[in-house]
């Protein structure tokens, strides 16, 4: 067989615009795309319908079979990377050079310095670049070089460095004759993998223009159609974050500061890896948490007695989603009335989300708990009534999620009351910080 080059899938599910498969394509005659179903992570994740293995495999298949449409396939592996690369150097005589796009998780970090020692000790060349942002690592810092941890001048810095260069999107079309020419590779079944087909509902990938254009007016309304829904989409690259900034800088600036704020969580967990188990701010790990297990599994199952904060919970349980005004709600709740660890909270939406980022998980918690960069202040509790009043004052999200709401009989009483769980979470934190 002839040399290959490695084009290897990961968050950047798609063909087009995609940064270094246009690399991968320009430099080289002969490009294997490969795909590898992660082990190390899989075998985290307890549940065997997850939802988001299901979009995963269904969206590899399709990659796949649009690659054979251009005589090419994709090569599927079910391993540890290491072990995947082992074997493809087994397969194939002569590879060249692994093309892939950046991943800023710490896992994503060591899984990449392994496996670069690894292709090194086999004379094979590793690069790597940007795709899942605008701006990345150092980027955007203040002028002294230290990173921002505030999103106002990190935003600001963010719009000033932005130019056509920034989002002018990767022709791979052009290049598609470089793929590799081959009869379609096997392609595993998803109980191969060790899981169960789950259904779930996932927005077309496709932005809907008016929603983005209404945003600012729309966006904290759960009742209605009044978000994206395209955070799926970018959180597994099968839509381009070059084309999703071009929309937002034509059609709303509420929208495109919400793109950037991605963007900051990002760099926070690149700069601040301690985040991931720890608060950014360390004097908050002081914190005298209750951790009520009985009172966690009620904020799990929706039955509070807050119908605003219940509705959440069972919208995130049977569809994988929560609006995003209603996550700061429920966050708020576990981590002030509750004084649940917001690590509880981060770790059930890293269960239950199709659209879980870690940076941006991480990040929502952290601010909504006060432990976080740029948080907000420990003494500001939401009020559940209040917040139902402003954004749900009909209650119709309430009632398709938590229709016995008004029945007594069949609807718990607050497990806690507001008044008395925010003068309790305030003196607790006041301890703590002392």
């Amino acid at each position: 067989m002839h040399p290959v080059s490695i084009f290897w899938f990961r968050r950047d599910l798609r063909l087009n615009d995609n940064a270094a498969l246009y690399h991968a394509l320009k430099n080289s005659k002969s490009v294997l795309p490969v795909f590898i179903f992660d082990t190390e992570i899989l075998n985290d994740l307890e549940d065997k319908n997850d939802k988001r293995v299901s979009f995963i495999h269904d969206t590899i298949k399709s990659l796949k079979i649009e690659l054979e449409n251009l005589g090419s396939s994709l090569y599927v592996l079910n391993s540890t990377p290491i072990e995947a690369f082992k074997k493809l150097c087994e397969e194939f005589s002569e590879i060249k050079a692994v093309y892939t796009n950046h991943d800023y998780e710490p896992y994503a970090i060591g899984r990449d310095t392994e496996v670069t020692r690894f292709l090194k000790e086999k004379n094979i060349s590793f690069h790597s670049f940007k795709d899942q942002v605008i701006f990345e690592k150092e980027e955007i810092v203040k002028p002294d070089g230290s990173p921002y941890i505030v999103y106002t001048p990190y935003s600001k810095k963010w719009k000033e460095k932005l130019d056509d260069f920034y989002l002018k999107s990767y022709p791979t079309e052009k290049y598609f004759t470089s793929l590799f020419q081959t009869n379609p590779f096997y392609f595993p079944t998803i109980e191969e993998i060790g899981f169960k087909k789950s259904n779930y509902d996932i927005a077309d990938k496709t932005p809907d223009l008016a929603v983005i254009k209404n945003y600012h007016k729309t966006r904290d309304i759960p009742a209605i159609n009044g978000t994206s829904k395209l955070s799926v989409h970018l959180r597994f690259g099968t839509i381009s974050i070059r084309e999703l900034v071009k929309i937002a800088l034509v059609q709303n600036e509420k929208y495109l500061n919400e793109l950037i704020w991605r963007e900051f969580y990002m760099q926070i967990l690149w700069h601040f890896p301690h985040v991931v188990n720890q608060s950014f701010r360390k004097e908050y790990d002081l914190i005298e948490w209750r951790n009520n297990e009985g009172e966690f599994e009620k904020w799990c199952d929706g039955k509070t007695g807050y119908p605003i904060v219940d509705a959440g919970m069972r919208e995130l349980n049977q569809n994988g989603w929560m609006h995003n005004r209603v996550r700061m709600i429920v966050a708020s709740f576990l981590t002030k009335h509750l004084l649940i660890d917001w690590r509880w909270g981060e770790a059930y939406f890293a269960k239950k989300l199709l659209d879980f980022e870690l940076s941006s998980n991480n990040g929502s918690w952290q601010w909504c708990a006060g432990t976080g960069c740029d948080a907000s202040p420990y003494f500001r509790v939401f009020n559940p009534y209040i917040q139902t009043e402003k954004f749900d004052k009909d209650r119709a999200y309430i009632q398709k999620w938590v229709p016995e709401y008004q029945d007594p009989f069949a609807y718990p009483e607050p497990m806690v009351e507001h008044s008395f769980a925010r003068k309790r979470a305030i003196e607790i934190y006041q301890k703590a910080l002392k």
